[in-house]
């Protein structure tokens, strides 16, 4: 295995798990090692209650995301979420509408077909794809999901051609699914501003990935049923130590698929909002108790995907 490893280090990789967990040096532009993201939010009612909620717990939430797709709100429905973010500072981030999962290929839904998830079928869907994220973008949105490295790449030739924002904050799903340090550095230089780990990593494999990448890294503490339905919050002060800079994210465990959402599901959606927001305040409380000195953002600092509401 020696030429093996010579030729990682040699790429500037580790050449092993980090079994010794060493501090992460690496923050966010203000200073601050954790922020916290609420998922799952599925339109406006679903927002406020997640703000309620976090002025009931008396706790800081710095962005919030969404799955059902920009496709799948109206203008008015993103321009109300734009306008209550914008008023926090907190970073609001929008799926892509289109994907496979979505369409009419049965490839996504068979046992092997599974790792085509979300990403996009064909020419038209990415057209259709970079046509949801020029949507959001002038209804005031500067933060989405993508979850497919073609469209990950074409979001950066869109922000050098002004198709988007150019602090338009490009999220990688968890769908995604890269779980080492190579392929992670890959979606950092096609155009990753944050990404989302998969949700099963020990804790030596997440500190291996964090040396090979300087973008914000995501980490679901809980996860939803699909996604392994883990319930981490006693290693919050350890994720944030090694990988920070980082979005601490509270998924649930648990709760009824809403994917894609709308006002049918809306109660259910409201009060799986409040729950999340319920459990965060249960995981910052650790936190706290174990790990005070660890360091998070203020709102509104200027590197969030803070919505910019359209001048009337």
């Amino acid at each position: 295995m020696d030429k093996s490893r010579a030729l990682l280090k040699s790429l500037g990789f580790l050449e092993r798990e980090a079994y010794d967990l060493p501090d992460s040096p690496k923050r966010f532009p203000d200073g601050a090692q954790y922020r916290v993201e609420i998922p799952s939010v599925e339109g406006p009612e679903a927002l406020k209650a997640v703000f309620e909620e976090a002025d009931r717990y008396g706790i800081r939430i710095h962005r919030v995301s969404q799955g059902s797709g920009i496709m799948l709100l109206t203008d008015a429905e993103i321009s109300e979420m734009v306008e209550l973010c914008a008023a926090r500072g907190v970073e609001l981030s929008l799926f892509v509408g289109p994907r496979g999962t979505w369409d009419i290929s049965a490839l996504p839904l068979t046992p092997a077909g599974k790792v085509v998830a979300l990403r996009h079928e064909g020419i038209d869907q990415l057209v259709y794809a970079m046509e949801d994220l020029q949507r959001a973008n002038r209804l005031g949105v500067r933060g989405a999901l993508v979850a497919d490295e073609g469209l990950l790449l074409l979001t950066k030739e869109m922000k050098k051609q002004g198709l988007i924002a150019a602090d338009f904050v490009v999220k990688v799903s968890v769908q995604m699914m890269a779980a080492n340090p190579v392929s992670i550095k890959l979606m950092e230089d096609i155009g990753a501003d944050t990404y989302n780990l998969p949700t099963a990593l020990t804790l030596p494999k997440l500190a291996s990935i964090r040396p090979a990448v300087d973008i914000p890294l995501d980490l679901y503490v809980e996860a939803p049923d699909g996604l392994g339905g883990f319930i981490r919050h006693y290693e919050i002060p350890e994720f944030i130590r090694v990988l920070s800079p980082v979005y601490i994210k509270f998924g649930l465990r648990n709760h009824p698929d809403v994917y894609p959402s709308g006002q049918h599901l809306e109660q259910i959606n409201i009060n799986l909002c409040r729950e999340r927001v319920r459990r965060a305040y249960m995981g910052l409380e650790l936190l706290k108790q174990y790990a005070p000195d660890l360091v998070t953002s203020e709102l509104g600092v200027a590197d969030l995907g803070i919505p910019v509401p359209p001048r009337s």
